[in-house]
């Protein structure tokens, strides 16, 4: 051949020429591969460049999000007069006041939760407040009416309330004024429990919501005065801040950490999708061997040819490598067409929820990561059967089929292949947000891989060895489950591992439903009462024993805090990854003489009843051990601006899941002696009560104590079981992408094994077989595989789900049969309608032709 190399044989640029010559025909027999390719790529290039642009919008708006460029915050009470001045001289200063209190319409018959903002002149700092009326927030708030109020639209329609209507919060009267289309700074006040409500602060403190103890807390938005404050700058004012009140108990927060919690669960989600585009990619490797193993079957001629000419093995290898690599290269630039656009696309999508102005850019870097890992996938799975190649003679390449696929290939190539393959497992891991939850991932990915094989071995298997059914139907079915070049390894990888995903994810979402709204309902409280005053304590516990005397009432002091230090070691600088969360913000705590009644003492003692030395507190025995705490360990914490040292007395088990008065902490009644603070109360009925005598309960509490929080927990449960379900069909959304790439294998397997199943088909018409009886076979070919891939997915599903509930979620885990029912619905769906949709036209083949042809 000319342009060889110097040794004599053809060279890389021969063999890249024949390459782009063969290809000339056309992608025919490929276009799985491509899809499959395309999938993968395009989820992680979609799901990267959605993370990083979110991530980078919350850091570039982060003044938007914060309300300023520095956010100083305190619960329970407002700054003093000294506090004040210090903040006031840093730049521009906001007061906002944030917590959550009872709307309710002026004749009692219906009332909401909402998420109270009392806002002064300043605010906004940064960002605009837009009104559905067109209004700025000044004028909408110094209307004509004696306390005008805004609200989300949400509330509205859930009291069936309008503009200009009143509403009663806590001792007065509002007036809604108008409704809220966006709010700046709607991100950095985390998780929210009802709708919003916007006052002015003098509107808060006439509604008498605000006690000593109450669940408020005051943010102080600060400034540059004529533009930005420099991070020089920020990182002074917060270290002047630490320094000169050092028992302030406020929380410092500056632009770069205006939403923390939101960017961890955006990384967190972005990882999850990340290894859903992986499960899909390493699913849809199984269509590329299939499609290379395919497509070599029909060159073979073509093989012959240059090996009759010449040329040696690593020549075929190559060209057809060659021919690989570009085909991947086409389903890589359709996955990062697809992925570039995914941010734009979630920019008009996700106006007014997220901040999303800076979405429209492109990310190299999440770009040329899932170029690397389409391309890493690709070569994987490719390598095997174009090595199997080199070493095949001409002759045996001329005799059939079956010579083309036998024997191992030459160890280079086995070493190739394994080289590839852990520079993808490499890359996975090391690139992860997590990377002990990537490592897992792997191994269960790798598990899974030798699970399904056994599994298709061991259809293969029981096929060969099951008595010879009487009905022709039944033996040509199991005859093609275990007969040479059967679909039954392809079928139980392709389907395998996206039924897994999707039995893990829905067994997650039930289980989560039932905890939430199945079980808990009967044993949790019926409603939560907060910031009830001391001065009203004794009346409003003796109210509810006389409107119900047959409930179980409990009610606690409550106080909000947060740890300082443990064993000394300051709480930002402690090492506790698994509970990091208790040792960040605020926790609410309490104190009590008595230990609790579903508690109980797994190391130490409880205090004395007249207890009065060193302060003592009581910890929850779970998080102790998590923090690595034990009895006589010390603790500090602050509280209403006073820092406390306390000594671990006790660890105790906590019954989370009642739903019941429980708290991290429980402190020694002398620690907080004299300390304003307000109560904690539940009130559970033994039947679970009606909605009539909660309805008429809440009316009555309303009228005499306007100020305390009433929380219906079912309706609660109702909400959060709504949240629950939004994100789980998102991730079962997104999901499905395995179960589509498991889909597209199956019908190039089914596709790649045409030829084939036309010549048994022609055979068997030919020998007096009918269409019907031919059907019948092949529908049970794939009922049977899809039946048993259907077991293998629940059974790996139900492993997986439960070691993320119990061992991650730490709650209880139940099978539940209707959804492995559900599994083995779509296996069979899935496996026989694809089944059947691919050998419909092998049916109708005339016999003639076909025979001719062989």
């Amino acid at each position: 051949m000319a342009g060889g190399s110097r040794s004599g044989g053809p060279g890389f640029g021969t063999a890249l020429r024949f390459a782009l010559r063969e290809m000339r025909g056309g992608l025919k027999g490929f276009y799985v591969f491509i899809a499959c390719i395309a999938i993968g790529v395009g989820t992680i290039a979609g799901v990267g460049s959605l993370a990083k642009a979110l991530s980078e919008g919350i850091v570039a708006e982060g003044q938007t999000i914060l309300g300023g460029d520095l956010d100083v915050s305190l619960i329970h009470r407002q700054a003093s007069a000294v506090e004040r001045a210090f903040l006031d001289e840093q730049g521009r200063l906001s007061e906002v006041a944030t917590l959550r209190a009872m709307v309710r319409k002026p004749d009692a018959s219906d009332q909401a939760l909402v998420e109270i903002k009392a806002v002064d002149d300043a605010y906004p700092l940064y960002g605009t407040v837009e009104l559905s009326s067109g209004r700025s927030l000044d004028d909408a708030l110094a209307g004509d009416a004696e306390h005008p109020a805004l609200a989300d639209p949400a509330l509205l329609a859930r009291l069936d309330v309008e503009p200009g209507d009143t509403l009663s919060l806590g001792r007065i009267r509002i007036t809604l004024v108008d409704t809220i289309e966006a709010e700046p700074d709607k991100l950095s006040g985390g998780v929210e429990f009802g709708p919003r409500l916007m006052v002015s602060v003098d509107t808060l403190e006439e509604s008498g919501l605000v006690q000593p103890g109450s669940l408020v807390r005051w943010h102080y938005r600060v400034a540059g005065e004529s533009g930005s404050m420099s991070d020089a700058r920020l990182s002074a004012v917060a270290e002047a801040a630490t320094a000169d009140f050092p028992d302030a108990g406020w929380r410092i927060r500056a632009r770069t950490e205006a939403a923390p919690g939101l960017r961890d669960s955006i990384e967190r989600f972005a990882q999850f999708l990340t290894l859903v585009g992986l499960t899909a990619l390493v699913v849809g490797g199984v269509g590329v061997a299939n499609a290379v193993r395919a497509y070599l079957d029909r060159k073979r001629a073509v093989i012959a040819t240059f090996r009759c000419l010449g040329a040696d093995g690593t020549f075929v290898f190559t060209v057809y490598l060659a021919q690989i690599v570009m085909l991947a290269g086409i389903g890589i630039a359709i996955g990062l067409a697809f992925g570039a656009v995914i941010p734009p696309l979630a920019a008009v999508l996700l106006v007014g929820i997220l901040p999303v102005s800076t979405l429209g850019g492109i990310y190299p870097g999440e770009l040329v990561l899932s170029i690397l890992y389409g391309l890493l996938t690709a070569l994987a799975f490719a390598l095997w059967p174009l090595g199997r190649a080199h070493d095949v003679p001409p002759t045996a390449l001329f005799r059939g089929r079956e010579a083309s696929s036998a024997g191992l290939p030459k160890r280079r190539y086995l070493a190739a292949s394994a080289a590839v393959t852990g520079l993808l497992v490499v890359v996975a891991v090391a690139l992860a947000h997590d990377r002990f939850l990537a490592f897992v991932y792997v191994v269960a990915v790798v598990a899974a891989f030798l699970l399904l094989r056994v599994v298709a071995w061991g259809i293969m298997a029981l096929a060969r060895i099951a008595p010879h059914p009487r009905a022709t139907g039944a033996r040509l079915a199991l005859g093609n489950i275990h007969r040479r070049g059967a679909l039954t390894p392809t079928v139980v990888l392709s389907l395998g591992l996206g039924l897994a995903l999707l039995v893990t994810l829905a067994l997650i979402d039930g289980n989560l439903r039932n905890t939430l709204t199945a079980q808990l309902p009967e044993r949790a409280p019926s409603f939560f009462f907060v910031d009830i005053q001391d001065r009203e304590r004794d009346g409003f516990l003796a109210t509810l024993e006389e409107e119900a005397p047959d409930a179980v009432i409990e009610m606690q002091p409550m106080l909000r805090g947060r740890i300082v230090s443990l064993k000394g070691i300051a709480a930002a600088d402690y090492d506790a990854p698994e509970a990091e969360w208790v040792l960040r913000g605020d926790r609410g705590i309490t104190y009590a003489a008595d230990k609790p009644e579903n508690s109980t003492i797994v190391e130490g003692a409880w205090w004395p009843e007249d207890y009065d030395g060193t302060p003592q507190v009581s910890f929850a025995a779970e998080l102790a051990q998590e923090l690595g705490l034990s009895v006589g360990d010390p603790v500090t914490v602050n509280v209403l601006g006073r820092t406390i040292e306390t000594e671990v007395a006790n660890l105790r088990t906590v019954a989370w899941e009642s739903l019941s008065i429980n708290f991290v902490m429980i402190f020694s009644p002398n620690t907080f002696a004299g300390a304003p603070h307000a109560h904690l109360a539940t009130l559970t009925y033994p039947d679970g009560g009606t909605t009539e005598r909660e309805v008429a309960l809440l009316r009555m509490l309303a009228d005499a104590y306007p100020t305390v929080t009433a929380i219906r927990v079912k309706d609660a449960l109702d909400s959060v079981n709504s949240v629950v379900a939004d994100i789980a069909l998102a991730i079962r959304a997104a999901a499905s992408v395995t179960l589509i790439a498991s889909m597209l294998v199956l019908g190039g397997a089914l596709a790649a094994s045409h030829r084939s199943r036309i010549y048994d088909a022609v055979v068997l018409k030919t020998l007096g077989a009918t269409r019907g009886r031919l059907v019948g076979a092949f529908a049970l070919e794939y009922a049977i595989i899809g039946a048993a891939t259907a077991i293998f997915a629940i059974l790996a599903g139900s492993v997986a789900a439960w070691y993320v509930l119990t061992e991650i979620m730490e709650i209880e885990f139940a099978l539940l049969p209707l959804t492995a029912a559900g599994a083995v619905v779509i296996a069979l769906a899935v496996t026989v309608g694809l089944g059947l949709i691919g050998t419909w036209r092998a049916l109708g083949e005339k016999p003639t032709g076909v025979l001719r042809d062989q």
